[in-house]
């Protein structure tokens, strides 16, 4: 009976009810490392449950296209997540992210093509049946967003991929990103308000062209700000085009994502002491100028390394994206273990933007077993360098400067580093000599109390392990 009770209509509503709940939790469980996998869990069935209830929708067509779009998907995303190398993570979380923009921005665009279908068809010098400003106002502010996001997260994953492994820079870009982003937001204006497919596909391809330039100049090591950057921007996105189509589920996911985003946005260009507006309008990763450090790196042997842990009381492993590369995470477990057998107490420090996304570090090292309570942010474990026997840096560099700390003329100046110089004894296992990611002298290297271990870091930490075992006899 019209205007009765809609029993479809109310099971979608309660349905997208529970599903936003479960959201809720899975994003309140994934806040700590030991309930992560559970909160990824409730967030799949709500996300499944809101999947099954939008069938129930009235006036749904292309139902087999839905299903095999669906069924393509699943299979895509369950192949590529069992088959994809952990040290892999950041580049499928690039991707995953692109691909999220993208459906928001395809959303906007196929609604704004079919708005102008409707005023084509609409009689002469009768009024359209279209949407109100606001709905059309979002669907164009969805896909700027969703399709910036969809081509900065490709040149992302290209960059962390290496198949795109150096910044594009030239002169007058910031001025020239500019003309293209006014260009869009020219061209947005001129879709909402003539509706004419020329103006929307126009306005799709300018909104990609400026996710490219944006992402360009980016170097790699300012990914995790990146990352969290196009993640929040993906979850605006899909709140938006979720107001489009009245559908409350995408509404409150985006929402979500959105927030969430815009929150590790905000810690990561913290750790980084880099203003969020310098994220948005400034060219990350500018190198700075290489400065001279007096003094000279002193090398050390395996054997004496593994000496030295041995016969220590305390001993923390720094690790850095050079873990990732050398893939060492295993080995570098396998010897934390052989020291917390000798009754050494061992912990692992992570700065937070230590690798090339969000938790990067913690990803490795759970994958490599590491037990969670022997994980510690910055925060908590600083107040404890003073009383490390010994400090083992691999792959970190940037991070542990202490240039951050005591010259104002260093680009990394102001920068939260973990104290690692503060040790009483720092070893640092470096394949060469060179600079990290900034372009400056490390001063932890040259410090009285650090030695130099060079050579991969795999390699080296199979050679502590065994000279452990040697010290164990052979054990």
């Amino acid at each position: 009976m019209s205007g009765g009770f809609d029993l479809r209509l109310w099971l979608v509503g309660a349905s997208y009810l529970v599903a936003a709940t479960l959201f809720l939790l899975g994003l309140q469980r994934m806040a700590s490392p030991a309930t992560a996998r559970s909160g990824i869990h409730w967030a799949g069935v709500g996300m499944l449950l809101a999947t099954a209830a939008t069938f129930l929708l009235p006036d749904l067509h292309n139902l087999a296209l839905i299903v095999a779009a669906l069924v393509l998907g699943t299979v895509l995303a369950w192949v590529s997540g069992k088959k994809v190398a952990i040290t892999d993570m950041p580049q499928m979380v690039a991707l995953y992210n692109g691909m999220g923009g993208g459906s928001a921005a395809a959303i906007g665009a196929v609604e704004l093509l079919r708005y102008s279908g409707l005023a084509q068809a609409a009689p002469a010098g009768a009024p359209a049946a279209g949407p109100g400003a606001v709905v059309l106002a979002l669907a164009v502010l969805g896909s700027a967003i969703g399709a910036v996001s969809l081509s900065g997260s490709v040149v992302a994953w290209a960059k962390l991929d290496g198949r795109l492994d150096k910044r594009v820079a030239f002169p007058g870009q910031q001025a020239f990103n500019l003309l293209v982003a006014l260009a869009m937001v020219v061209l947005g204006a001129w879709a909402a308000t003539s509706l004419q497919p020329v103006a929307i596909i126009a306005f799709f391809l300018v909104a990609l062209l400026l996710g490219v330039l944006m992402t360009l100049p980016i170097g790699g090591a300012d990914m995790p700000v990146v990352i969290s950057l196009y993640n929040a921007f993906t979850g605006l996105a899909v709140s938006f085009e979720g107001y489009v189509l009245g559908n409350e589920a995408l509404i409150i996911a985006g929402m979500m994502v959105g927030a969430a985003g815009i929150l590790l946005t905000r810690l990561m260009a913290k750790a980084m002491n880099r203003p969020i507006r310098n994220v948005l309008f400034g060219s990350f990763g500018a190198a700075g100028q290489a400065q001279e450090i007096s003094g000279s790196q002193k090398p050390i042997e395996a054997g004496d390394v593994a000496a030295m842990m041995a016969y220590a009381e305390r001993v923390v492993i720094v690790p850095g994206y050079g873990l990732a590369v050398a893939q060492a995470q295993h080995k570098i477990w396998e010897l934390a273990q052989r020291l917390i057998e000798r009754g050494v107490k061992v912990k692992f420090a992570i700065h937070p933007v230590a690798g090339r996304m969000p938790g990067h570090m913690n990803v490795l090292l759970a994958e490599a077993g590491v037990p969670y309570d022997l994980i510690a942010d910055m925060d908590d474990i600083n107040p404890e360098f003073p009383n490390t026997d010994v400090s083992l840096v691999i792959g970190a560099n940037d991070v542990v400067n202490p240039v951050a700390k005591t010259d104002p003329s260093s680009p990394i100046y102001g920068m939260p580093i973990l104290d690692v110089v503060e040790s009483k004894n720092v070893i640092v296992i470096k394949r060469g000599k060179g600079t990290g990611f900034a372009g400056i002298e490390n001063a932890l290297f040259y410090a009285d109390n650090t030695r130099m271990l060079y050579g991969d870091g795999a390699d080296m930490a199979n050679a502590l392990v065994s000279e452990l075992k040697a010290l164990d006899g052979g054990h």
